[in-house]
Order: C-alpha cells, then sequence, then structure tokens
C-alpha cells in the first residue's frame, strides 16, 4: 500500500475494494430488546445510525460488538449473531449500506468478564449480578474480576474455550449470510481475547496461560475457526487493543500487554489469515494511567505497519488535515473515527469538501 493515498483513496484488501479510507469502528449503541423474539437484533435505531453514516461518504462501517452467544454480550442490550431473527433483521442494514456504496463489517465479540452490564448510562454501566433480571454469569480465563465491583468470572474449561471457538466459527458463518463482507474479530478494550492475551486478566496455567504463546492461542484459534468459513475473497479484520497502558507508567510495578506484543501478535495473525490490525488501545485494568490526546494511539499503529502488517488508526482522530496526514505519510492504512462520526454523520463528505476529495455521494442530495 503506497504512502502517496489519501483518506479518499480506495484501498483493495484481497479481492475486497473499500472505496475510500474513512472508516467507521465498532461503537456500541446498548439499544437491542433485551428478551423476548427480537433480542439481539437490530433496531429501526441500529438502521438509521447507520444507514445515516452510509449517506455520508464513509467507506467501511463496523457495527458495534455484535456478540457470539447471549453471554457473550456487554449488557443484554448488546446486538448478536446467534440466531436466524438475528441473522435476517442485519439484511436491511447491509442491503442499504451497500446500496450507498459502503462496505458493511461486523465486528464479533465475546465480552467475558466484563459481561452483564446495564447500559452506560444507566448506573454508569454498573455490573449486573447473576441473580438479578437480565444478569447472568461471566467468564473468563481466570477467576479475576475487572474492578472490585465486578462480578468475579467463572474460568473457562478447555471444552467450554472450544465451544466459544466455534460460537464465533457460527457467528461468521450467519454474518456472511446477512451480507456482511468484512469480519472484524474483537480482541481489543480487555474483553474475552484481550482478557487471554493479558498476564493482568490471565493467569492460567495450563496450554492457555503464561507464556506468549500460550496467552495468545485463544485468539489465534479464534482467528482460524472464523477464516475457515470466511471466504477467501473476503478480509478479515482484528482488533486490538495495543498496551494495558501499565507498562508505559514508571510509578506502575505491574506487567501487561505491551506494543511489543502486539507487534509480534500482529505477524502471528497474518500467518493465520487476518488481513489488517485495527488498532485501539487500554480497556483491560480500570485505573491505567492513559495519557490521551488528538492522534494519541497513532503511533501505535504506525508500529504495527511498519513491521509488516497493515494497520489502521483510531483515537481522538478530528480533523480532516489531521486524518489525512496520517494516511498520507504512511502511519496508517485507514482511519477510523468514533465520536466525530456520532458526532457528525457526514464528516467524510465534509472533509472531501475542505481537501478537495470526493465521496459517494446519494443521487438524492447531488442537488445540494
Amino acid at each position: 500500500m503506497s504512502t502517496s493515498s489519501t483518506i479518499f483513496t480506495p484501498v483493495t484488501l484481497r479481492s475486497l475494494t473499500i472505496p475510500n479510507r474513512i472508516w467507521m469502528p465498532a461503537m456500541c449503541q446498548y439499544s437491542a430488546a433485551p428478551e423476548g423474539e427480537t433480542v439481539g437484533a437490530p433496531t429501526d435505531w441500529h438502521f438509521t445510525h447507520l444507514a445515516a453514516r452510509a449517506a455520508g461518504g464513509v467507506g467501511l462501517i463496523i457495527t458495534e460488538a455484535t456478540a457470539v452467544s447471549p453471554e457473550g454480550r456487554i449488557s443484554p442490550y448488546d446486538l448478536g449473531i446467534w440466531n436466524d431473527t438475528q441473522t435476517e433483521a442485519f439484511k436491511r442494514v447491509t442491503a442499504f449500506l451497500k446500496s450507498q456504496g459502503t462496505v458493511a463489517g461486523i465486528q464479533l465479540a465475546h465480552a467475558g468478564r466484563k459481561a452483564s452490564t446495564e447500559r452506560t448510562w444507566v448506573d454508569r454501566g454498573r455490573a449486573l449480578a447473576p441473580d438479578e433480571r437480565y444478569g447472568w454469569q461471566p467468564v473468563g480465563p481466570s477467576a479475576v474480576p475487572f474492578a472490585e465491583t465486578s462480578t468475579t468470572p467463572h474460568e473457562l474449561s478447555r471444552e467450554e474455550i472450544a465451544e466459544i471457538v466455534r460460537q464465533f466459527a457460527a457467528a461468521a458463518g450467519r454474518a456472511l449470510e446477512a451480507g456482511f463482507e468484512v469480519a472484524e474479530i474483537h480482541g481489543a478494550h480487555g474483553y474475552l481475547i484481550h482478557q487471554f492475551l493479558s498476564p493482568l486478566s490471565n493467569h492460567r496455567t495450563d496450554e492457555y496461560g503464561g507464556s506468549f504463546e500460550n496467552r495468545t492461542r485463544f485468539a489465534l484459534e479464534v482467528a482460524d475457526a472464523v477464516r475457515a468459513v470466511w471466504p477467501e475473497e473476503l478480509p478479515l479484520l482484528f482488533r486490538v487493543s495495543a498496551t494495558d497502558w501499565v507498562d508505559e507508567n514508571p510509578d506502575d510495578d505491574r506487567t501487561g500487554w505491551t506494543a511489543e506484543d502486539t507487534v509480534r501478535l500482529a505477524k502471528e495473525l497474518g500467518a493465520h489469515g487476518v488481513d489488517l490490525m485495527d488498532v485501539s488501545t487500554g480497556g483491560n485494568v480500570p485505573d491505567a494511567k492513559i495519557v490521551a490526546g488528538p492522534g494519541y494511539q497513532v503511533p501505535f499503529a504506525e508500529r504495527v505497519r511498519e513491521a509488516g502488517t497493515p494497520a489502521a488508526a483510531v483515537g481522538m482522530i478530528t480533523d480532516p488535515a489531521q486524518a489525512q496526514e496520517i494516511v498520507t505519510s504512511g502511519k496508517a492504512d485507514a482511519v477510523l473515527l468514533g465520536r466525530e462520526l456520532l458526532r457528525d454523520p457526514y464528516w467524510a463528505r465534509h472533509a472531501a469538501a475542505e481537501l478537495g476529495g470526493e465521496v459517494a455521494t446519494p443521487v438524492q442530495y447531488h442537488r445540494a
């Protein structure tokens, strides 16, 4: 991929061409039904939310973290793709995105020990106890809670780990049936795969814990399982938290997941069929000291890309010139805008006007 590219240049991964490099990352809406026949299925809210960004010119839209099982949801109000009703409901979304020239992506996820919580705007997203309405027992690589107020997770057995790997594969098959063309494995932000990667949350002594090879085993097994059912011509992405933000703090004597680990994992994942790393940070411990600022996570994506793995950058990318510089300088192959696209669904169109680029415009808007 050429460093002379701009955010308006198409990018091809495997046989799929994404029309530009302005992408929308997964952002939970906590707006699905928590029970009943339509549990976990996208609603009119999800359709409107995603469709608006497609009409706004975004090249790739990735759905919010979409659970591979009921227990894999972050909250009872999350999307899921473990049954036929959910699969059918997603078809309306993917068909519209495609009609606007936008590529539809899905983030396949399991929340692990951070599951069974309230919506973020209700009691600050507190943990729901297993015996509470809509609550359930979270699971994890070890019986280590996320925070003092969190439920202690059930430590997964080898058989239970294998079942979750199968659930990821089944979800990928449903995602393909639903019309998605990009699959992303969620390995970031302190959710289940990240919990296995980091020694802060993985205290196992079997083949899934201890060494780097053991702690990355689950991630690679999931990648293999998803790649086995995902078509050869379509790309597979992996979202990673490049650091737990404890090793960067000289006052913190803990050892967590690091940027060096991420570069090493990216190479391993590439050999297992992953085409691009979606590079974020943090989320695995509640007390990490994160020094945030414009583009603060971009250097982590740059390190992955410099080591030979395609990477996308995310994190306080808000200005068109800033986004353009990240791509043209070769720091990342694409940029993902989260909160900025919540604030402005037409950010891509406004950026094109400012920088002299071009994004797809609905024919209904041509008069403007």
